[in-house]
């Protein structure tokens, strides 16, 4: 059976540096979803988003933009914005499970607010002719919530509805409610996408035996963890290609060196690869150890022999 594989948004992570590499080294994903533009009430694109969805910076990928907001007129500043970078779709983010959102109102703590999410899409719908599309949790509280929204939902012609089968406050802990993902499937109209804990080929053929509808299924933190899996889950191979360690060395080569050109400074980079590590280490053989080494790395050129000393110890 024929299935898309789309790489979740993950703010901080999967920017259009992260994207093309991944794209070039290892390949597997079919559309990139954009980390969320967020206004804050200012009518202004910042500059980060601005080189994040620049046309240039994106030209081997497929890349659909993402926003966040409660407000009516602020989706529809940024839908006219992507649209005018050429752009077709923009998806609207009910996911984000960081109460530093969800306490505005947005993300998925949205979801418990069918009357706002109305008022979006009514405008979005009548005052542009842009694609809209979601990004879901189940709820914040619970998972019902989302099952409320569906009938404002089915009002309007949504490309699809992508929903992490969690609900907003577990953030990542404790499992995916398969359940209450089913329950989706059977009430929504629209096309469905999974989201979830799929961090592995066996993940995701678990995934795709339990809901046979689905053909579309969305890859966030076990991209990071492991940039290899998509094209694996592809090929339906559990076996890494025999220059793996060596491909994932020029992967990194080619981030740090962007970031470290974009930050200013020592500890901006420092930061930044740490957060890539504690995903990245996951897929190491020993993962407490290999993050250890990186955090004690205290400037970047024993950073960057912490890495060497890690490949090699894998190859």
């Amino acid at each position: 059976m024929s299935f898309t594989l789309l790489s979740s948004p993950l703010q901080g992570f999967t920017d259009f540096r992260f994207r093309n590499a991944q794209h070039k080294y290892f390949g597997g994903i079919d559309t990139y979803y954009a980390p969320y533009i967020r206004l804050n009430g200012k009518m202004k694109i910042k500059s980060s988003y601005e080189r994040d969805l620049l046309p240039e910076n994106n030209h081997t990928l497929t890349v659909i933009p993402q926003v966040i907001t409660n407000d009516p007129d602020e989706f529809l500043f940024v839908a006219k914005y992507v649209q005018s970078l050429g752009y077709k779709e923009l998806n609207w983010n009910l996911g984000c499970p960081y109460p530093m959102v969800t306490k505005s109102g947005m993300g998925s703590g949205l979801i418990c607010n069918p009357a706002r999410i109305d008022e979006v899409l009514h405008k979005a719908h009548n005052e542009t002719d842009i694609l809209v599309s979601m990004k879901m949790r189940m709820g914040y509280e619970n998972s019902e919530e989302i099952l409320h929204s569906f009938p404002i939902l089915e009002k309007y012609p949504l490309k699809n509805i992508a929903i992490h089968a969690r609900i907003g406050k577990q953030l990542y802990k404790g499992g995916v409610d398969l359940e209450a993902f089913q329950k989706c499937i059977d009430v929504s109209k629209h096309q469905l996408y999974y989201n979830g804990d799929i961090t592995s080929v066996a993940g995701f053929k678990a995934m795709q035996e339990r809901f046979p509808s689905i053909t579309h299924f969305m890859i966030g933190r076990g991209l990071i963890g492991d940039p290899f899996l998509p094209q694996m889950i592809k090929d339906n191979t559990t076996e890494y290609p025999k220059d793996r360690w060596q491909r994932f060395g020029e992967f990194h080569d080619e981030i740090y060196h962007q970031y470290d050109v974009a930050l200013s400074g020592p500890t901006p980079i420092k930061m930044k690869m740490l957060g890539f590590w504690e995903y990245f280490s996951k897929s190491f053989s020993d993962p407490r150890k290999t993050y250890k080494k990186i955090k004690k790395a205290g400037n970047p050129k024993k950073y960057q022999a912490a890495v060497k000393e890690i490949l090699n110890g894998e190859k």
